[in-house]
C-alpha cells in the first residue's frame, strides 16, 4: 500500500549522526511488512533501519545474539547447535507466523516484538527462552531488559519516542534446556490462538512455562521442579484469572483458557516422563 502522507524518507543513520532530530510523525522503518499494510495516516516520515547494516546473527558459546533488523527467513535458517536443544523452538516459532514466505524474507524480528501483538511468535520465542532486549535511545544509549516486561498489552509496549529495539539476546542457558512446544490457531496457518512453551534443565529442577497468544501479554510461571497436574492447575488459574484472557474472534478467553490449561498439562507431563 502506498503511504500518501510519508513526506520523507532517511536512512537511520542520519539520527544515529545527529543530522535528524526525532519529531512527532517519525517512524521507524525495518520490514515494513505491517506498515504498508494498512494506511499510517499521522506518520509524515520514515527512518529505514537497514542502513544501519547490523549483523543479523551472532552465535557464541554465551548464547545467540539476534538483531532487530534480522529477517524472518535468515532467523528459520540458523542451523541451531547440538549442545543447544531448544533451539527447535526458532523453527517452530516461525511457522506460527500468519505470513507467507515472501513476508519471511522481508520482515524482521524485532519489527514483530515491537507490534506488540498478543499473537507475535518473536515475543513467545524470546520470552521462552529468556532474552534480554537491548534498547537503544535517541542519544546511542543503550539499556537492557527482560522479553518478559516488554509487552505491556495489545499492540502496547515500554518502548519511550524516538527509541528503538536494536537486539535480542538468547542466552545458552536457556538453549540448553529441554522444551515443549504446543500452538492452537482456528484454521491452518492461521494466527495463533494460544502458544505455550515449556522449558526445563536437562538435569530436571526448575520448570517455565510461558503462555502467550492467548492472554495480552506473555505470562511466565516458574517452578522449583516440574509441578503435579493440580498445582500446575492452581497456579494458572492465579497468575491468569477468567478476564485475563484475550478476545478477538481468533478465540473467545473460554475457550483460550481452555485450550491453555489443556496445553500447558500436555507440556508438564511431557517434560516430566509421565502421562497427562
Amino acid at each position: 500500500m502506498n503511504l500518501n502522507t510519508i513526506e520523507e524518507v532517511r536512512q537511520a543513520t542520519a539520527v544515529a549522526g545527529g543530522d535528524v532530530e526525532w519529531r512527532d510523525g517519525d517512524s521507524w522503518l525495518a520490514g515494513g511488512t505491517w506498515l504498508f499494510s494498512e494506511p499510517q495516516p499521522y506518520l509524515r516520515r520514515l527512518l529505514d533501519l537497514r542502513a544501519m547494516g547490523w549483523q543479523p546473527l551472532e552465535s557464541s558459546d554465551g548464547g545467540l545474539r539476534v538483531a532487530a533488523t534480522c529477517t524472518i527467513a535468515a532467523l528459520y535458517a540458523f542451523p541451531g547447535r547440538p549442545d543447544w536443544p531448544a533451539s527447535f523452538l526458532i523453527d517452530e516459532c516461525c511457522r506460527a507466523f500468519l505470513a507467507s514466505f515472501k513476508i519471511w524474507n522481508t520482515a524482521t524480528v524485532g519489527g514483530n516484538i515491537c507490534m506488540s501483538l498478543p499473537a507475535g511468535p518473536m515475543i513467545s520465542l524470546t520470552t521462552a527462552l529468556e532474552g534480554v532486549y537491548i534498547i537503544q535511545g535517541l542519544d546511542g544509549a543503550e539499556r537492557q531488559m527482560p522479553a518478559l516486561d516488554f509487552v505491556t498489552g495489545n499492540h502496547q509496549n515500554v518502548l519511550q519516542p524516538g527509541e528503538l529495539l536494536r537486539a535480542i539476546d538468547l542466552p545458552a542457558a536457556a538453549l540448553r534446556k529441554r522444551a515443549a512446544f504446543r500452538r492452537m490457531s482456528m484454521t491452518h496457518m492461521g494466527r495463533s490462538t494460544a502458544l505455550l512453551i515449556g522449558t526445563v534443565l536437562p538435569q530436571g529442577g526448575a520448570f517455565t512455562l510461558t503462555v502467550s497468544a492467548a492472554t495480552p501479554r506473555p505470562v511466565q510461571i516458574v517452578f522449583a521442579e516440574a509441578p503435579d497436574a493440580r498445582a500446575l492447575r492452581e497456579r494458572l488459574n492465579e497468575a491468569i484469572p477468567d478476564d485475563g484472557y484475550f478476545d478477538d474472534v481468533h478465540g473467545a478467553p473460554e475457550y483460550r483458557k481452555h485450550i491453555t490449561h489443556y496445553y500447558a498439562e500436555q507440556i508438564r507431563a511431557e517434560l516430566a516422563g509421565a502421562p497427562a
